[in-house]
This record gives structure tokens, C-alpha cells and sequence, in this order.
């Protein structure tokens, strides 16, 4: 299997109610997700976060703490993805869809909601949103 990186960015609003989500186009449908994507080749980790989000929602972020590291083997692509989500604090531009194609939709979405919405954080979002708090790694299985 190749080993495929996954960077995401946990993006709270001020008062840590609302996070940002994207609505991503899938050949079943669409999904739900926080900003991120694949780690491109020589590309560090925070490279590729502030990458990701700029080019998904047109927000600059500055990366903080790895807030968990979760894996998941995809096996009808043959990957073995390990997915690394990061606190992202907002340091510029503004909320732009510059990938149509791709992305339905960006928005602030309540943590209730997207607890139910973001299929895929093992352990659900809300420990996310917790100061302080260690998130149990989740081994997401094959898929």
C-alpha cells in the first residue's frame, strides 16, 4: 500500500461555538470535512496545512499544536493514510470558494452539527475544541 500524508486545520470562531468546514465533492455525493488535503512531495506538514487551507477556503492560518494523528487504510485505492489535524488560527484573507469543482461549500458550522456531519474523526470533534485536552489516538480501520 502507498502511504498517503493528510493535513487538516481545526478552525474555531472566536468563541469556540462554530468550526469551519468545507463540502466536498464525491463521486457517491459529498462529504463533509475540515480544510485540509494531501501533503504534496517535499512538502513539510505545516507547509502543507497553510497550503491547503489557502487554496480551500482563501484563509491564511498559522498552524498550532498537532491536536491528533489518525490512520485509516484505504484499501480500493491501495493507501494507507495517516491523517494529522492541527489547531489553525486565522491570520488573513477572506472566505473564498476558488474551487468549484471540488467544493460545494465553506462554512461555519456549530460543533453539534458537525458532530454529526464529520464522518470522519474517530471520537467525534468536540474533544477537539477542548483546551488543554489530549485527543486519544483512533485507528480508523480499513476501508
Amino acid at each position: 500500500m502507498k502511504r498517503v500524508d493528510v493535513v487538516y486545520a481545526f478552525i474555531t470562531d472566536p468563541k469556540k461555538e462554530k468550526i469551519l468546514t468545507v463540502k466536498n465533492i464525491r463521486e457517491e455525493g459529498f462529504d463533509y470535512t475540515l480544510p485540509g488535503g494531501a501533503v504534496e512531495e517535499g512538502e513539510n506538514l505545516i507547509e502543507a496545512v497553510i497550503r491547503e487551507v489557502k487554496e480551500e477556503t482563501g484563509l491564511d492560518i498559522v498552524p498550532g499544536n498537532i491536536l491528533t494523528i489518525n490512520e485509516a487504510l484505504f484499501s480500493s485505492r491501495g493507501h494507507h493514510t495517516i491523517f494529522f489535524t492541527f489547531e489553525g488560527i486565522v491570520t488573513g484573507g477572506t472566505i473564498e470558494l476558488t474551487r468549484p469543482e471540488e467544493i460545494l461549500e465553506i462554512n461555519w458550522m456549530d460543533l453539534e452539527e458537525a458532530e454529526k456531519k464529520l464522518k470522519s474523526f474517530g471520537g467525534g470533534i468536540k474533544p477537539y475544541n477542548k483546551d488543554g485536552q489530549s485527543v486519544p489516538y483512533y485507528f480508523r480501520g480499513t476501508i
